[in-house]
């Protein structure tokens, strides 16, 4: 393609984006709005995701050893777990430290001990969390086989609950983004249509006097992929500037709760929407154009 038709492809975009001022300006609106709303929903389904991640990586098993465990079974127990894969973090508590961590809770209330004089009802035990929680179920049974263990717990009844809801959350967060990733493409498709259909009549007189159709094809292109751009950039700087100021919000009253943090997360995320506005104003420009160019 010679310098000299690429140059005029470009110019006469431009001039038909000023010409049709109106009809670019609500085409850009459409596209912004559109795109903010996909926008806000992917954000809500990552943070939902990073949410359940987080949740499941609180889970832990907790293995408690018998009164009568020796302390090289301890030593044992503990160089056995720290080689089990799928362990990622084991922390032994001893007796002692069991029974320290429960007065500090008691905190003043310490005096509710005394009956026990120096007996320590607490036993030796040793918290592991694992790389894949799902796994916990199928492990549990092999903790409790092993010499030394009373008893292994990790709430089973909660984590099951757990599982079944993040698995809930995910699917339907998927679901959610599809429908409306469809929905974004149909209104932002047929806003280009409605505005390539206001020109239909240039079209086909361009037609008629001989333009091929990539001739007539690749201003039109240009122009939606510019519409798509514009409103895109639009839609992710008040997303990006929005999740900002949420985030400051949220972490000032539920500093708990972990959000995504804006960098890289958000920057990805907006530079995909900008990439997805772009495509879908040249996607929305070529098929419109279709039926006019077949006359």
């Amino acid at each position: 393609m010679k310098f000299s038709t690429k140059w005029y492809y470009i110019k006469e975009t431009f001039t038909s984006l000023k010409r049709n001022s109106l009809m670019s300006i609500a085409s850009i609106s459409t596209v912004a709005l559109s795109i903010l709303v996909l926008g806000m929903f992917l954000t809500m389904v990552l943070n939902v995701n990073n949410l359940a991640r987080h949740l499941e990586n609180q889970v832990q098993v907790t293995i408690y050893m018998e009164d009568s465990a020796s302390a090289d079974q301890l030593k044992q127990m503990e160089k056995v777990l720290r080689s089990t894969p799928g362990i990622v973090k084991v922390t032994p508590r001893t007796k002692e430290q069991a029974l320290a961590d429960f007065k500090s809770r008691l905190g003043e209330q310490q005096k509710l001990l005394a009956a026990l004089g120096e007996d320590n009802p607490f036993p030796a035990s040793f918290e592991i969390q694992v790389d894949n929680p799902e796994r916990i179920p199928q492990l549990v049974p092999q903790f409790q086989q092993m010499p030394g263990v009373e008893t292994a717990k990790f709430g089973q009844e909660v984590v099951e609950h757990l599982f079944q809801l993040t698995r809930v959350l995910r699917i339907g967060g998927v679901l959610l983004i599809v429908l409306l990733a469809i929905a974004t493409l149909f209104i932002i498709s047929n806003t280009i249509r409605i505005t390539v259909f206001a020109r239909r009549r240039e079209v086909n007189i361009m037609k008629y006097v001989g333009a091929t159709d990539w001739f007539i094809r690749w201003p039109f292109l240009l122009e939606g992929m510019i519409m798509g751009f514009v409103g895109a950039v639009i839609a992710s700087a008040a997303l990006y500037k929005g999740y900002n100021a949420i985030q400051a919000k949220i972490y000032g009253t539920l500093a708990f709760f972990p959000m995504l943090p804006s960098w890289p997360t958000m920057g990805w995320l907006c530079g995909g929407l900008v990439c997805v506005g772009t495509l879908i104003g040249a996607l929305g420009s070529s098929i419109s154009l279709r039926k006019f160019l077949d006359v």
